[in-house]
Order: C-alpha cells, then structure tokens, then sequence
C-alpha cells in the first residue's frame, strides 16, 4: 500500500485513555507484506513457462471478434442459461476486466491444472473475491468435472450473501439458481446451482453429512488471513480429504497471508500473488489518546465533510449499539450544518442487518452529497466499497476471548492488529489518493498493537468444534493437523462439558445423545436442552426459546422512547424471567399473525422475529430427522412453565449462579461475581438463576437469566454437582442441605415401601 508522509490532525480537545494497553504477543502468522512487488515474477514461479492451451472464458473473452461491436456481443449466449447476455452485463463486464485480477486468472487456471493446492496472495481490491470463482467454474472445473460444484467459503454471512449477489449479476444468471448462497439458517440454491457462496460454519456442517465433499470440485477457502475457528478445522480437514480425493482442487485466498506458513502447511502447493490497486493513502495520528472512541469518530467525520473534499467516507466500530447510535447521532448534528455542503448519509453494516438493508453501501451517495458508510470490521477485507476516499479507525474491534479456567466465552472490544490497521487503511486508496484518519496515537501504533490478531482457534471455547470433529469420526483429536494447535487445557474443557452433557461417554466416544446433539447448528447447550425437552413434554416451546435465542434481540428500546417500549416488554414479562419472556413475546407474535404493525407498536424488532420463524422452522425439521418428539404440557398444567424451567436447566446447568448471604451473585464453582444484566426482566433476586450469556464489560453481567430451584441441579446433573468434588461456600451448603433432605426423603420412601413397591428407584432421565 503507498503512503505518504504520517502527519497527526487534530480532531478534537485531548483525553486521556483510548487504544493504549493492548496487551499480548504477536500470533506465529508473521507481519503480512503490504506491497505489490513480486506478483508477476511469483505467478511465473507458480505456473511455470507458457500456459497452454486453455478453454475460452465467455465472461471475460471477447467472442472472436476483437472489437466487435456492442450490438453483435449483446448476442453471445450465456452457456449457463442458453440465453442472450443483457445490455447489464457488458456494462459490469467493462469494470471487472480493469480489476488486478483478470491478468492472473489464466495462470491460476494453469496452475490449478498441475497441482491440488494453490495458494493466492490478493491485495485488496484485486478482485479475488469475485474473479476467482466464477473463472474457475468456466475454466471447466465444475459441472463440466464430474458434474460437481465450486465453492467459495467467507468467514461471515454478509460477505456471503452479498458476494453472491455481485457474482450472480455479473455472471448475469439469477441469485439462488445458478449462483447461490448458504448461510446459517438461510439457504438459496437450487439443482442448477454451479457456484455457491458460504459460510465456512456450513461448509463444516455439510462435512458432517459428506465427510469427502462429494458435491465440490474445488474448495476455495476466502479470507484465510482472519484464521477464524471453522477455516482452520477446514483445512485441517481439507488436508485429510485430498490424500483421499485426488480430483479434488483447493484455492486458499487471503488479502494478507504469511504465505510461508501456508505452503509449509500444505507442502508443496505453488503461490499465485495478485497485486492490489491502490492509490497513496496518507495517515494521521491522534497527539493524545482518545477516550471515547465513539464520539472522536463522529467528530471526525463531521469535520472531513465540512473541511474535505469530495469522497465517501468509512467508517469502523465495534458492533450494532455502536453503529446504531452513531449513524443517528452523525444525520442529527449533520442537520446544523450549512445546506450547501450537501447530504450526510449515513449507511450501517452489520450482520444481523437484512440483505436488501446491506446491499444500500453499494449505491451511490445521494447528488451532492457523500455517504458515510459505518461498519464492523466486516469491511476490512470481505467487502469492497467503491468510493470511500476516507477512513476513519479508532482501532478496536470486537474479538472473542476464552479464559478455560473459568469456561468464561466472551465478544470483548479490544485494539486492533497492525495488520487489521494496514487492511482498514487500504480501503480509502480505492478509487483514488485517499487520507485515513487513526483515533489513536503514533506511538500506540508501533508499541502497543501486536502485529496480527491470534487465530480464533487460540481464544475461543472449542465444545462446538470438537463435537463436529467426533461427528466426523476424528477421535484422535490431539495429532489432529491443525496450522496453531489449542492449548491442552481449552481442549480439556471441551472434552469435559460435551461428557458432562451427556454427548461423550467416559471414553471420549460419541453417545446416542451426542449424534443427536451434532445434527443441530447450534452450542451444545442448547442442543442438549431441545434433546432433553421431549423427556420433560415441552420440545415445542423450548424449541421456541432456541430460534429466539439465535437471533438478534428482539426487543428494541430506541433512546427517545425508552419508557414506551420498557412498558411494552413489561406486557410479555414472565416472572420467572428472560427466557419465559421470549416465549410469550413469540406466542404474541404469531397470535397476531405476524403483523408489521403490531411489532411496531409493541418495540418488537419485526426482522428478528421473521428470522425466529425461519430458524424455529429449521430446527423443527432437524428434530423430525433425529427423532426427538415434538410435544407440550397443557398450558393448564402448573407444570407448564415448570418443566420448560427444568429443560433449561439440563441443558445450562454448568452457567448457573447462586445468590450469597451478602446479597451479590457468584457462579456456581467457578465463584466469579456477577451481576444481573440491567436488560433482565427479573425484578427480584432468585436464590438460584441460569443464564445464557457472561457479558465482560466494565463489571461481570449474566445475561438471559431464569430462575430455577436448586433441587432441579442434582436431580438433573448429580455427576456434575457431586459435592466430593466442589468448592466449599454458600452454594456448597445449599446442595448439602438439598442432598441431605433428598437422603431423608428416600429413607421415609424405603421404609413406608418396605414389602411393597415404594421402594423402587427412581429411574434416571435420558440426558444423564
């Protein structure tokens, strides 16, 4: 990336705090190269002298004739539709062959055609992306191989609903039959599809069904620099499918790649390096810190549209409050400013947005005005948006931490990379010289953020991705190839909470309840509790509870009208809490027939609920193919909401909490204090609560919380609660108490039972 001399702007009166304090080392990847060089000479070392012969590529080719005229290529027929090639499609076709890229692709082809892995180098902005697949599909290595497909994983949903779209316009074929997509709980394709966009999550998950990925002719990992937990397990995967499938072709793809590590991993595969089209960026410093990020990139970009010239402006925060408030808070002091400077249109992207919502950073600012497009770190790399003259980073991102001795998974908003830095820095050199205004100092820079981020698979909780591995039949999780091997106490829990949970026996084998739990895409926790619910006659509304878990929030609570809608969420509120809550906001939805305006009029967020209908839906149907029956209490039984309690609990009873005799909260065994998020419903202290989320802010929180009686804990999961094995406290003398009085309880069964029946045991439930 080209940069000019780095000059400090000051945006603003000096505070104290801001991006200071990040603290760790640099992960293995090295410090990814930022510059173009090298890219031709790599390319020739990768492919060798002279690329054959190859298959005309009608996306890209002129049809024969040189300079024909528009008039006569409007005529060439698309070979995946058999139809004529709209006037929209030479229109793209004329920027996409200007992209990088396009100089590469033969030699990618050839390349592709001599070895089982190539690994691609792209800057961004060269058109990887978008280029990349759709070549190789007409290159003749898809339908026309085996009458296989080509895939092309991201790391998240938006760029791989997005991409697809791009792709499906340019390929002029439409999204979901030729091009498709597939998401967590969102899938567009058809019998007709030959390319498909997704997630890495789902590619892992179809692994699970097609260990040898049958229905792909080449695998192409995108973004493989964010080293995200499932990109890694894949091409740990990858690696053992290829010795079996030798027709099988991989492309690994990264904007910024310690290439080294890469082709030592996969031994042997050439790199194909594919230069950026960058213009010079130059950089500005903060003189002091910052402390509130927020309100210093709002002041910034208020000053770059009064003080700037032409350009649209991107902006990086860490999530949807953020962006949420941000772009509300940039249009309402944008008004105060002279008319003549024009329109400030403010465009958010996050991945809980809505397609259609998403695709609106791509249209072109209003006339005489810019757009301020204000992202998560989503638009670092997966997504290019054209226009953006300036960025502006005040240097955090959410990242997910783990700490394994306290089995504490956390989103936690912390400093960027220097890697991250460069990346957000090359989106302002698009289109043209760009400036990038960095919230933080010089010195913070170069001292305090680590080179790269840590790979995912180094900080995350790994129950999820060894259940997958056991479903896969991969028991020796240990020599398992995986480029950053996890630290042997992060695999230890994993192995420890699917046991306790019933999906591993004592052997680390699979049980019938851990087959069960692996058919569904979510944690094993939640799996667990829609396992457990058919026991307990209340599959149906925990099945509810799980769709409503798995989407954004639902309740929304908009600043200037926070006591309305707290009154509105009052009128679903059940007193036993959160999770009861959501079930009666979804029974009120549905008896209002899913309508726009009642989710209006009751701060109901409409797209959230849309989406728990879809998920609901899904894993309905996955809980049909696994045989868990689908049944409830009557609502008239004062076991109804009681048993749906206990199904929580069987399923979340290593996240429960005990209320001290000082009134404060600790979790149970761990004994870390907590308080109850100020989002609950719950407007007394429960002795015992359960919840779904620890929150690491400026205290401890537990969010989505229910109270549940303690007696249920070693009813459900004595092998978990057994006291010879649990840390002394006021929860330990709870249990005791509870075990003693259950003690007491059988004697006066065995003895009022003797020479009859009620001596019989009690049998155990199936989830123990």
């Amino acid at each position: 990336m080209a940069e000019k001399r780095k000059r400090t702007l000051d945006i603003g009166p000096a505070e104290d705090g801001g991006v200071g304090g990040a603290s760790g080392g640099a992960g293995d990847a090295g410090a990814a190269s930022a510059g173009a060089g090298g890219g031709a000479s790599a390319a020739s070392a990768a492919t060798g002298a002279g690329a054959g012969p190859r298959k005309p590529n009608p996306y890209l080719d002129d049809d024969g004739a040189g300079g024909a005229p528009h008039a006569a290529r409007s005529a060439v027929t698309n070979p995946l539709t058999g139809r004529p090639f709209t006037r929209r499609y030479f229109e793209i076709r004329e920027g996409r062959m200007k992209l990088p890229v396009s100089d590469y692709l033969d030699q990618l082809a050839e390349a592709m055609r001599k070895h089982q892995v190539i690994i691609v180098e792209g800057e961004t902005g060269s058109g990887k992306t978008t280029q990349i697949p759709q070549h190789v599909v007409h290159a003749g290595f898809g339908r026309e191989a085996g009458g296989k497909m080509v895939c092309c994983t991201q790391p998240r949903r938006v760029a791989a609903t997005s991409v697809a779209q791009r792709v499906a316009d340019e390929m002029d074929v439409k999204l979901g039959e030729e091009v498709g997509y597939s998401v967590r709980f969102d899938e567009c394709t058809s019998d007709r599809t030959v390319l498909k966009y997704m997630t890495d999550g789902m590619l892992l998950r179809e692994a699970m069904t097609d260990p040898l990925l049958s229905r792909y002719a080449v695998v192409i990992l995108d973004e493989a620099h964010e080293r995200t937990l499932s990109t890694d397990v894949l091409m740990g995967l990858l690696k053992e499918v290829l010795v079996k499938r030798p027709d099988l072709k991989c492309i690994v793809m990264s904007a910024t790649l310690d290439a080294g590590k890469f082709q030592k991993y996969f031994i042997g595969s050439p790199l194909l390096k594919v230069p950026g089209r960058l213009h010079p960026v130059e950089i500005f410093y903060t003189p002091e810190p910052e402390r509130d990020y927020v309100e210093a990139a709002i002041r910034t970009v208020l000053q770059i549209h009064q003080c700037e010239g032409p350009g649209d402006i991107l902006v990086f925060l860490t999530g949807q409050a953020e962006i949420d408030d941000a772009c509300y808070k940039i249009e309402q002091e944008a008004k105060s400013l002279p008319p003549e400077l024009g329109k400030l249109d403010c465009r958010p992207l996050y991945s809980s947005l809505p397609p259609h919502i998403q695709q609106r950073i791509f249209q072109d600012a209003p006339p005489g005005g810019r757009k301020v497009v204000v992202s998560t770190n989503i638009a670092e790399t997966s997504l290019t948006i054209d226009g953006i003259v300036y960025v502006v980073d005040p240097g955090f991102s959410k990242q997910k931490v783990y700490n394994p001795r306290i089995r504490v998974e956390s989103l936690l908003v912390s400093p960027i990379s220097r890697a991250s830095a460069k990346q957000r820095t090359g989106r302002a050199g698009r289109t043209r010289p760009g400036k990038c205004f960095r919230l933080y100092t010089e010195k913070a820079f170069q001292r305090e953020l680590q080179e790269q981020t840590y790979p995912e698979i180094l900080r995350s909780s790994l129950s999820t991705t060894v259940l997958t591995l056991k479903k896969l039949g991969i028991d020796d999780l240990v020599h398992f190839d995986l480029m950053d091997p996890p630290a042997p106490e992060t695999l230890m829990r994993a192995l420890e909470l699917l046991n306790y949970l019933g999906a591993l026996d004592d052997d680390g084998e699979l049980t019938a309840a851990g087959h069960q739990m692996a058919e569904f895409p979510l944690d094993p926790q939640l799996s667990r509790m829609l396992i457990a619910s058919a026991d307990l006659r209340c599959s149906n509304e925990v099945l509810t509870i799980c769709a409503m878990l798995s989407v954004p929030q639902c309740f929304m609570r908009p600043k200037d009208a926070a006591a309305a809608a707290d009154k509105a969420k009052d009128s679903f509120k059940h007193t036993d809490g959160d999770h009861l809550t959501l079930l009666n906001a979804f029974h009120a939805y549905m008896q209002a027939h899913g309508d726009k305006d009642w989710c209006w009029e009751h701060f109901i967020n409409y797209r959230s609920m849309k989406s728990a209908e879809s998920v609901r839906a899904q894993l309905q149907n996955i809980m049909v193919r696994a045989k868990v029956p689908l049944v409830s209490t009557e609502f008239s039984s004062r076991d109804y909401y009681t048993n749906i309690r206990k199904a929580l609990a069987a399923g979340f009873f290593m996240q429960v909490a005990h209320l001290q005799r000082t009134g404060n909260y600790l979790t149970v065994k761990d004994n870390q204090p907590v308080s109850l998020h100020p989002s609950t419903v719950l407007d007394y202290k429960p002795e015992w609560v359960l919840y779904n989320e620890f929150v690491l802010t400026t205290k401890n929180y537990i969010r989505e919380v229910s109270a549940i009686q303690g007696e249920w804990l070693i009813e459900l999961a004595p092998h978990y609660f057994d006291l010879s094995n649990f840390p002394k406290g006021d929860a330990y003398r709870a249990l005791e108490q509870m075990y003693q009085r259950k003690a007491a309880a059988e004697r006066r069964g065995a003895a009022g039972g003797a020479g009859g029946a009620g001596g019989e045991k009690k049998k155990r439930s199936r989830w123990q």
